[in-house]
């Protein structure tokens, strides 16, 4: 089979589509016949050297993807070959094929192309985790969503919106933020212009967020406990603004807040197959009555996986990358 592979870490340059020894399902596996995978931000960072894949796992970057069923594994039931799928994995998305554990995989959605498919797995498992499993955003609370228009933030948005929260986002531009607003985003905070502490409280009557969704870590630490409201609950989940930073904890007191940091890769699969299953309890069928959908800024063919990372690293897209496979 093909996959992209990273002989040496580096820039875009350094992802090589390569032939490599095939995938083989082991036990409690399937092997997926790849369709589609995504792009994320991790994926990037394996790619600079900073991210390796747990021990035991694909070294090729992806973690999620779209295709059929090829082989079912020993101790695998309830799924055939043919069926229809995306995956939550912990590596070799970019790749023709790849063992998943059986616990990680979801149907297709009614409703969604099987390409279209490989835009949810970690997005949504990441969203439905960390806001709802974790921080318990309920009715009527004010979501904050740093990056607004990422596949991360695209999809929280719709989710928040979902369940009846009121949303507040941060983006970089004009274009972004309407973006955002198309998707349900009641609050648009545009983050080169304006002071998303002062925005959220003032639109809130002082009281601020209940739940932030945060992907930058140490820059907005300071600044993300002035902005939750008196039991909020901040939930970090990226690290671009660094990985260091100093916490005030008579402020965090004062607002009775908590703060959790989590990561989907390396959680044992019992904690995966938990979270699959909620998401296919609760998001599949938002999915499929239309309330909730991927947002797809390009495909790019899975060969050119190098210039689907310099989109990321731009930052000018709105929503998932794809990478189709051959």
């Amino acid at each position: 089979m093909h996959a992209i592979t990273i002989p040496e870490p580096g820039g875009p340059e350094a992802l090589v589509w390569d032939e490599v020894p095939d995938a083989v399902a082991g036990e409690g596996e399937v092997l997926v016949e790849v369709t589609a995978g995504a792009v994320n931000r991790a994926d990037i960072l394996q790619r600079q050297g900073f991210y390796n894949p747990p021990p035991g796992t694909s070294p090729y970057p992806g973690l999620e993807c779209s295709g059929r069923i090829a082989e079912v594994g020993p101790g695998v039931s309830g799924w055939a070959v043919g069926d229809e799928v995306c995956a939550l994995l912990a590596g070799g998305g970019y790749a023709e094929k790849v063992a998943v554990p059986a616990g990680q995989l979801l149907p297709v959605p009614k409703g969604l192309s099987l390409t279209q498919a490989a835009a949810l797995p970690e997005v949504v498992c990441t969203v439905w985790s960390n806001v709802f499993m974790v921080a318990h955003l309920r009715p009527g609370e004010t979501l904050l969503v740093h990056g607004g228009s990422s596949g991360i933030g695209t999809m929280a948005i719709q989710l928040a919106k979902a369940v009846g929260a009121r949303v507040a986002v941060t983006a970089g531009s004009k274009e972004k933020l309407d973006r955002c607003a198309e998707l349900g985003a009641d609050i648009l905070i545009n983050y080169r212009e304006q002071d998303f502490v002062a925005e959220v409280k003032e639109a809130t009557d002082g009281a601020g967020a209940d739940v932030i969704l945060d992907n930058m870590g140490a820059k907005y630490l300071d600044r993300n406990v002035q902005a939750l409201a008196v039991n909020g609950r901040l939930a970090i989940i990226g690290m671009q603004g660094g990985v260091k930073g100093e916490l005030n904890i008579g402020a965090l007191l004062a607002k009775r807040g908590a703060i959790s940091a989590t990561s989907l890769r390396a959680r044992p699969l019992a904690e995966k197959a938990a979270i699959v299953a909620a998401v296919r309890e609760h998001v599949w069928p938002l999915v499929e009555a239309g309330h909730v959908r991927p947002v797809v800024d390009r495909e790019l063919p899975m060969s050119e996986a190098s210039e689907a990372h310099r989109v990321l690293e731009e930052s000018g897209h709105v929503g998932k990358v794809l990478l189709v496979a051959p």
